[in-house]
């Protein structure tokens, strides 16, 4: 069997071995088949150790306490924001034949529109009720809670001590 010369250093952090693929591949291939393991390629791009090293402090989120504190200070007021724009979007939605384009309705429509749109594609109107602007208020306070929260993530490694 021929793999590339990282296979070790992704194999290794995922657990994964050549015999358990070999394993799981022969236990779905039948014999009559025409795949031949011995031939088997895997072609995994090489990844530079500084590439690594950053994949890895955003995997860990590597934050030090300051830059959390200037982060829960752009994404507090910010999932507000968006968490409120979604809420008019909401009772807008109640009234179907508001001017969106005109000032007052404007203002919600612009900046979650572009969200809402894909969303509407993967979750159609339930009964001609456009049900993603609750979707996206539930994902924006879920994500709210969990981030600058009283117990969120940026708050505790705010709080972190060096």
């Amino acid at each position: 069997m021929q793999c590339c010369s990282c296979y070790t250093e992704v194999g290794a952090s995922a657990g994964i071995t050549i015999s358990s693929l070999v394993n799981a591949a022969t236990t779905h291939i039948s014999l009559n088949s025409d795949v031949d393991l011995n031939t088997l390629k895997l072609s995994i791009q090489e990844t530079s150790p500084a590439s690594t090293d950053l994949m890895t402090r955003l995997v860990l989120a590597d934050l030090d306490p300051d830059t959390a504190k200037l982060a829960i200070g752009f994404l507090g007021p910010f999932l507000s924001v968006f968490g409120f724009l979604f809420i008019l979007r909401i009772v807008m939605s109640w009234y179907p034949k508001l001017p969106v384009g005109k000032f007052p309705y404007v203002i919600a429509y612009a900046p979650t529109e572009p969200l809402l749109i894909p969303t509407r594609k993967v979750i159609p109107p339930l009964a001609g009720v456009d049900v993603t602007p609750v979707v996206w208020f539930g994902l924006i306070s879920f994500l709210n809670e969990i981030l600058v929260g009283p117990q969120g993530l940026l708050v505790l490694l705010s709080q972190q001590v060096n």
